[in-house]
């Protein structure tokens, strides 16, 4: 934890523990949080968690449906893709999915501009098209490309401090991004495969980072597969805005897209200026919003026919809780 007087070690106290219902209830890195003072070995307890302002989040790992929180309190959320064989707009599409929904401002950081001279323009033109209200920022950290971008908007004055989080695959230069925004080498950097240019996943926590002028970032591992999670908002319709201005002008206000007359999405379709590919990934992310709203409701229903809530005791809870604390003590 870092404090005004320095660096501290802390863990939850047994309140915190005990009111959990979930792993949401447990601090996250970007968490502002209420301490007790440090004892003479640096070492606090931690009694209460601040309200998030946003929050990245994912589903956690090992097929568990609950949420993880990558980072919270975040500003901009810095959404990292390599201009080499990493590029992938589809993946990009459903990053810019959740950046939406957390709150924070999307900025897209297209690393390796130095590796691909003769295909930079189109593929910059490319995420441009997909990540729609977005800056998207090419940068090399060979040749110091975007990094003064970078660095202007985490001295921001506008909000204080701002808190950036890297969000992006293994491999992609996160980094190495890293230790030139701070001027030395912190970060481990590993070596990418020579035949699609992934990496491993030299950073295996997650950390807060302060930058010299005050900015904050959050380094994150990488994320090979990223699932959509409590998308009950407008997430999906604000990262594929083109695609919902176009079925504003189809004849059915409940036009599918597929066969129907009069489908406006379909001519963008059959004109060009809609790309396939983009199309199937809204739909796609469309039915795995929809199947989680239909859980979410399900699971209410449940709760509130056996009248009783997830923060209930019991042993189940209790033995819940025990698992939280152990991951949570894990990760941090």
């Amino acid at each position: 934890m870092l404090t005004e007087t320095g660096e501290v070690t802390a863990t939850v106290t047994g309140k915190v523990m005990h009111q959990a219902a979930s792993r949401e209830d447990y601090p996250a890195v970007g968490d502002w949080v209420v301490l007790t003072s440090p004892s003479p070995d640096r070492k606090a307890q931690i009694q209460a968690i601040l309200p998030r302002v946003s929050k990245f989040v994912r589903k956690a790992a090992g097929g568990v449906t609950e949420e993880q929180i990558v980072a919270a309190n975040i500003d901009l959320v810095f959404i990292c893709m390599g201009l080499d064989a990493d590029y992938n707009l589809r993946r990009l599409e459903r990053y810019m999915t959740v950046a939406w929904e957390s709150g924070a401002i999307p900025v897209v950081v297209l690393t390796k501009a130095d590796l691909c001279q003769e295909e930079l323009d189109e593929r910059l033109r490319g995420a441009e098209n997909v990540a729609i209200g977005a800056e998207v920022l090419p940068v090399s950290s060979i040749n110091g490309e975007g990094l003064e971008a970078i660095r202007n908007m985490l001295t921001s004055g506008k909000t204080g401090a701002l808190t950036g989080a890297l969000i992006g695959s293994s491999g992609v230069g996160k980094s190495t991004l890293i230790n030139h925004l701070l001027g030395f080498e912190r970060q481990v950097i590993g070596a990418v495969r020579s035949g699609d240019g992934r990496g491993r996943h030299t950073t295996t926590y997650r950390e807060l980072i302060l930058l010299e002028g005050g900015g904050l970032l959050v380094d994150t591992p990488g994320m090979r597969e990223l699932h959509l999670m409590d998308l009950a908002g407008n997430a999906v319709d604000g990262a594929f805005e083109d695609i919902e201005k176009l079925a504003q002008n189809c004849r059915f206000r409940d036009c599918q897209h597929h066969k129907e007359p009069g489908c406006a999405v379909r001519e963008a379709l059959r004109a060009g200026t809609l790309e396939a590919g983009r199309l199937a990934s809204y739909e796609k992310l469309k039915r795995e919003q929809a199947i989680i709203e239909r859980r979410a409701a399900y699971r209410q229903s449940i709760i509130e026919k056996r009248g009783f809530h997830a923060s209930d005791s019991g042993t189940a809870n209790r033995n819940g809780r025990k698992n939280w604390v152990r991951d949570w003590e894990n990760e941090y």
